[in-house]
């Protein structure tokens, strides 16, 4: 005779069933964000998983994190469809290649480079003041819980402007938490399959944000080790490695592009005299007040650097050396006249800086080489009488000892 499974027998074993799935998923997904501490990839993932037919399959998820310093919520992530057009076509390719977690996963530079990704820019252009009167999104940070516009009265607390510009109807936001902190919200919706969110789903999101959270958290963390490992204490310019890692970097990228690459050397003339006439602390002062020249007087693109001691470096990428002359000509004269109040305790020797230029490809094509032809114009500047500012020649070479 078959046993006949009772009702209540049926919901234990689809309740058992539905958490044995659910701790699976979040074994699978916490295993995945492990791989990874760079912040982008992390948060890739974290909307990958929510958004896959073999994670928590919402349509669309979006990520927004606080800017601390600016004191407003900002869009970082968003990945899905736009519009039904492009949920129909996506979810066909989908269900055609059979995708898992994992190829969601590996596609993260395909997403990166993808210029068509409407949502992801969409999200992205979001910056929210963290007011109590700025809506869910804002609320999920400043009350750090859930928030479920899930039927129309709750959409009545939702502003006009949020809808119009996500294009989302009903939705949940959960806040991403990392010890008693709250870091961002998560957004999602089934805008386009009308799916209902339900308050399992509800639940298993927040468990999800949970382990993000404490990711994203630690993946900041790395990120801010890394950068002081990266930087001089004392001028807060990248130091020496940085310097080499970015000059290789840049030589690379203008091989591959038939691009210049610029640098300049700096020294800073007579420091030892100054530093022993008015002491290490004057002499600390002045170094930074040289660094902060070299920084604001240089692109975001350029690198400037503490080579060691008193010398710097700037790498100055798609620019001939011509104009990198121009550039150090600029700061020479920068630094001439700041220190030109109150130089009356040094009257034979103000504090100058002297520069030499190379280019890359006119003067060397390695990277050890461009420093050494840099270093041979600026021993020609220190040798021509300090303060100037010297461009590489092949006779510099000769004429420096070895």
């Amino acid at each position: 005779m078959i046993p006949i499974e009772r009702p209540k027998e049926k919901e234990l074993k689809d309740e058992i069933e539905r958490l044995n799935w659910e701790f699976s998923l979040l074994y699978e997904i916490s295993n995945a964000i492990r791989t990874t501490l760079k912040l982008d990839q992390i948060l890739y993932i974290i909307l990958t998983a929510l958004t896959s037919h073999e994670g928590l399959g919402f349509n669309r998820a979006m990520l927004f994190l606080v800017n601390e310093k600016e004191n407003v919520l900002e869009g970082v992530m968003g990945i899905g469809p736009h519009t039904a057009e492009e949920a129909g076509k996506i979810w066909q390719y989908i269900s055609q290649s059979k995708m898992t977690l994992d190829d969601f996963i590996a596609s993260y530079d395909t997403f990166k480079k993808d210029p068509e990704s409407k949502l992801n820019s969409i999200v992205k252009g979001i910056k929210i003041p963290l007011r109590e009167d700025m809506g869910i999104l804002v609320l999920t940070i400043l009350e750090g819980m859930p928030f479920e516009i899930t039927t129309q009265e709750a959409k009545k607390l939702v502003d006009a402007d949020t809808q119009k510009t996500l294009n989302t109807d009903f939705f949940v936001t959960v806040p991403l938490k990392a010890k008693d902190k709250v870091l961002g919200a998560i957004l999602v919706d089934n805008v386009f399959n009308r799916k209902p969110i339900t308050k399992s789903d509800v639940k298993m999101l927040t468990m999800f944000a949970n382990h993000a959270g404490l990711a994203i958290e630690n993946s900041r963390l790395y990120e801010e080790t890394v950068y002081l490992s990266s930087i001089d204490w004392s001028t807060k310019l990248w130091n020496y490695g940085k310097f080499q890692e970015r000059l290789s970097a840049e030589m690379e990228k203008a091989k591959v592009t038939d691009a210049s690459v610029s640098l300049v050397m700096v020294d800073v003339d007579n420091f030892k005299h100054y530093n022993d006439t008015l002491g290490h602390i004057r002499g600390d002062a002045a170094l930074r007040d040289i660094a902060s020249v070299l920084q604001s007087k240089s692109r975001r693109v350029d690198t400037v650097a503490r080579y060691g001691g008193e010398e710097f470096a700037v790498v100055i990428p798609n620019t001939v050396k011509e104009n990198a002359r121009l550039f150090a000509e600029r700061l020479r004269s920068e630094v001439e006249k700041i220190f030109s109040e109150g130089s009356g305790l040094l009257p034979k020797n103000k504090l100058t800086i002297s520069c030499g230029v190379a280019g890359y490809p006119e003067d060397a094509l390695t990277k050890d080489d461009l420093i050494a032809m840099a270093d041979a114009a600026l021993y020609e500047a220190k040798g021509a009488g300090k303060n100037r500012t010297c461009i590489y020649s092949k006779a510099m070479s000769e004429k420096r000892p070895s």
